[in-house]
C-alpha cells in the first residue's frame, strides 16, 4: 500500500493512493496515518478496508508528512562510504546516530526556509524507515518485521552549523522546513529490497546525487537492530539512513550551497517523488 496524509498544514487527512493513481480518502477507516495504525493490526484494517468505494479526493491537494506525530526522527551519518570519502571522514565502524528534531518535519512539495545566519546550506536524498512495532534489543533476523514501511526523505542540513559551530550534528539538521518526508508510506509488501533501491536528487534540473541503497555500508536491518540496543522504537519513530555522493559539501572545486530561487527534486525507486522551492527565512 501506499499511505499518505492530504491537506492543509495540522489538518491532513489519512489517504490511500490505488494503482490507478487516485487518492482515497481513509478517514472514515482511520483517524491519521499515525501511531497505532502503522501496527499490523492497523494496517490489517486499512488492507481490509473496500478502497475502491472510499471518497476520493482532488489531485491538487497539498501532499503532508507521509507520517503524523512522528516521536523520535533518527539520523544515520556517513553511512555510505563514497559519501563519507567526500565528506573527508573515515567510514564508522558503528554507525553514526543522531536525532533531528520533528518540529524540522514537512511535507514533500513544502518550501524549503533557509534559516537566519545560515551561511552553507547542503540537501540529502535518504531512504527513510518508518517503525510499526515496537522495537527493543531486537535481533537482526527479526529487525524488519518492526518497519511500517518506507519514505523519501531529504535530509536538509546546514553544513556551518553542523561542523563548524560546535557540538552536536543536531544543530545543523533542526531547522524547519529541513526534513521534508513523503509523499508516501510504501508498506513493505511493494518494497522487495530495501536495499537494491535507485535514488537521485537534482537541483535546477542538474542531477548531483545519483545513487543506490546496496552501496550502504550499513543496511536497513542492521540499523533498526542496532539503534534498538540504545532506545526503544516505537510506531510512528522514522529512521533516515544516510545519503549517497553527491552533497553540495562534497563537491569539487568548489561546494554548492542552497540559495533562494533553488528548486530541488528528489526521489527513490518506487517510493515517489519530493520537488520543494527554497527561499530564505523571512522573520
Amino acid at each position: 500500500m501506499k499511505l499518505l496524509r492530504v491537506g492543509q498544514k495540522g489538518q491532513e487527512r489519512p489517504a490511500i493512493r490505488l494503482e490507478d493513481g487516485s487518492l482515497r480518502d481513509l478517514s472514515g477507516v482511520v483517524d491519521d496515518i499515525a501511531g497505532d495504525v502503522l501496527t499490523p493490526e492497523g494496517l490489517a484494517k486499512i488492507r481490509a478496508a473496500d478502497h475502491a468505494a472510499l471518497p476520493t479526493l482532488g489531485s491538487d491537494e497539498r501532499i503532508g508528512p507521509c507520517v503524523g506525530r512522528v516521536g523520535k526522527f533518527i539520523c544515520v551519518g556517513l553511512n555510505y562510504a563514497d559519501h563519507a570519502a567526500e565528506s573527508g571522514m573515515a567510514v564508522p565502524s558503528e554507525p553514526v546516530l543522531f536525532m533531528k528534531a520533528t518540529s524540522a518535519i514537512v511535507g514533500p512539495n513544502d518550501d524549503v526556509v533557509i534559516p537566519k545566519n545560515s551561511i552553507k546550506p547542503d540537501w540529502e536524498v535518504e531512504l527513510g524507515i518508518v517503525i510499526g512495532r515496537e522495537a527493543r534489543y531486537v535481533e537482526e533476523a527479526d529487525a524488519l518485521d518492526h518497519i511500517a514501511g518506507y519514505c523519501v526523505v531529504n535530509d536538509i542540513s546546514e553544513r556551518h552549523f553542523q561542523t563548524e559551530r560546535g557540538g552536536q550534528w543536531v544543530k545543523g539538521k533542526s531547522a524547519d522546513t529541513f526534513g521534508p518526508i513523503g509523499p508516501w508510506l510504501v508498506t513493505p509488501d511493494e518494497v522487495a529490497d530495501p536495499q537494491g533501491l535507485s535514488m537521485w536528487l537534482e537541483v535546477d534540473g542538474h542531477r548531483y546525487q545519483d545513487g543506490s541503497t546496496k552501496t550502504m555500508v550499513f543496511g536497513v536491518a542492521h540499523l533498526v537492530h542496532y539503534i534498538s540496543q540504545f532506545m526503544s522504537l516505537q510506531p510512528g519513530d522514522v529512521i533516515t539512513t544516510g545519503t549517497p555522493p553527491g552533497v553540495g559539501m562534497g563537491l569539487k572545486p568548489e561546494p554548492v550551497w542552497l540559495k533562494p530561487g533553488n528548486v530541488m527534486r528528489l526521489g527513490i525507486e518506487g517510493l515517489g517523488e519530493q520537488q520543494q522551492s527554497v527561499r530564505a527565512y523571512e522573520g
